[in-house]
């Protein structure tokens, strides 16, 4: 294993650089005295070391991540014009970041959770993020409803730890959450690393053409691994054996030159489709079926460098969804509309507002010009330019061309309004398409999960409604969870 210090060889210094002449002792009136104020460096190292953390994120705290390169395999012009798509071969840089949602930075990696799946396509006009998870499906779709959701996975404000009273409330009352819970409570719920599982953008993007005809896409990346999952045992065993397991495991097949592999897939749907398709397709909670929209292969993600420093690179790194180039852009998801939103807001408030001048969050294909000045860590890169436009001092100009598509002639009346309903929508079908899709023993395993968490509720009514969501999504799948759940209450 090699590392780049990044730092010159040469005496020790302080932060102003000047030469350090005693590291080892601290300042004091005479020996064994007390310490002197003026001993500036002790006070900074710390300063420095009280400050070295910013805050963790909310969600997603707990992640590892690397750097690669994404090949495109097809030629997709049709469909976009998204430049780092346009040929057949093409490379472009990416950096992945690979996390848990609902534990700490000091959690384990082996734990029944979603998985996101942050990746940043470094392209020649400008970052492109997508943001998604390991699964297709989200719990929710509406982003009014995050905030209550991850309260639910988060500490109890009275007992400070996780209650499977919570859980199960907001699940039980969300009905939309059950075909992600039946996901994440079977066999793919606990990855056995993150190179054996599959990624995908989950939401529904636009994809624009050069002529402008719009298409609506959905991302997956399926490992070239093969899928390898955790028990519940295994991972219970793994989580206090080794905390650290996943992201170990992916450090260490780089650090070997086995760098894990994904084949990238696309589900293209004509524009013109999504009014009359059976399933709302701008649902996070729904997919869209295989034989409905068969996914295309496009190109090829390889992980393939390490971060040297993970504060730095991990830590400190940046996506969010509104980061598109031209080509790709957002769609009416109700989900996605608010991440837009409040993944910047998350990196202004946790890094900085100059978050994006760090070298893993910067365009590393492209010159950023813009006239945002100012504000906490500057670093001055524009010197005595203008700070505004129109100006007539060469400052640069805006495009006249929008990066994505306009939606069709929108109408009606402002209000809170629920997604639309489509032909085949309820909050079931797809919960029980999956259920129905298990082997034997898969809906075994399924059943004994979610009954083991189910059976510590202490209200029989939560449980009850709880067990009542994923009948309706089977029969035999509520029958036989309802006997498990009550074996294990007594």
């Amino acid at each position: 294993m090699t590392q780049e210090t990044g730092v010159t060889q040469g005496p020790l210094t302080t932060e102003a650089g000047a030469p350090v002449a005693d590291n080892q002792n601290s300042e004091t009136a005479g020996m064994g005295g007390p310490v002197l104020v003026q001993d500036q460096l002790l006070l900074e190292k710390l300063a420095h070391f009280n400050r070295e953390r910013i805050p963790e994120r909310v969600v997603h705290a707990r992640g590892a991540g690397a750097y690669g390169t994404f090949t495109v395999t097809a030629d997709v012009t049709p469909y976009t014009r998204a430049a780092f798509l346009s040929e057949v071969g093409k490379q472009t840089e990416t950096f992945l970041r690979v996390s848990t949602v609902a534990g700490s930075l000091g959690s384990a990696d082996a734990v029944r959770d979603p998985r996101g799946w942050a990746l940043k396509f470094y392209t020649e006009e400008g970052n492109y993020d997508l943001v998604g998870n390991n699964t297709p499906v989200f719990f929710i779709k509406d982003a009014v409803k995050f905030p209550d959701f991850i309260h639910t996975q988060k500490r109890d404000p009275y007992t400070g730890s996780q209650e499977a009273d919570n859980v199960w409330d907001f699940w039980g009352l969300s009905p939309e959450a059950t075909h992600q819970v039946t996901w994440l409570f079977g066999d793919r719920g606990i990855p056995a690393s993150y190179r054996h599982m599959n990624g995908y953008g989950s939401h529904t993007y636009q994809w624009n053409n050069a002529a402008g005809e719009v298409f609506w896409v959905k991302y997956h990346f399926k490992t070239d691994q093969g899928i390898r999952n955790l028990t519940q045992a295994e991972a219970d065993r793994l989580a206090g054996a080794d905390p650290d397991s996943h992201q170990r495991d992916l450090r260490e097949a780089i650090e070997r030159r086995d760098f894990p592999t994904w084949t990238v897939q696309v589900q293209i749907m004509p524009a013109a489709d999504a009014a009359a398709y059976r399933f709302n397709p701008f649902d996070l909670t729904k997919v869209w079926p295989h034989e409905d929209y068969p996914p295309i292969e496009i190109g090829r993600l390889e992980l393939n460098r390490n971060p040297q420093n993970v504060f730095a690179e991990v830590e400190q790194s940046i996506f969010s969804p509104a980061h598109f180039v031209p080509g790709i852009g957002p769609s009416p998801d109700k989900m996605l509309q608010g991440r837009l939103f409040a993944y910047g807001d998350a990196h202004r408030y946790r890094v900085g507002i100059n978050a994006d001048h760090l070298p893993v969050n910067r365009p590393h294909a492209v010159e950023a010009r813009t006239y945002s000045r100012d504000g906490s860590l500057y670093d001055g890169r524009h010197g005595g330019a203008k700070n505004y436009e129109p100006n007539s001092f060469g400052g640069p100009a805006q495009t006249g061309r929008p990066l994505w598509q306009p939606y069709d002639a929108l109408a009606g009346g402002t209000g809170n309004h629920p997604a639309p309903v489509h032909a085949e929508d309820d909050d079931f079908v797809q919960a029980g398409n999956l259920y129905r899709l298990m082997s034997a023993d898969e809906q075994e395993r399924l059943i004994g999960n979610l009954a083991g968490f189910i059976a510590k509720v202490s209200r029989d009514d939560i449980a009850e409604r709880a067990i009542g969501n994923f009948r309706q999504a089977d029969g035999d799948f509520g029958k036989r969870l309802e006997a498990a759940v009550q074996a294990l209450r007594g």
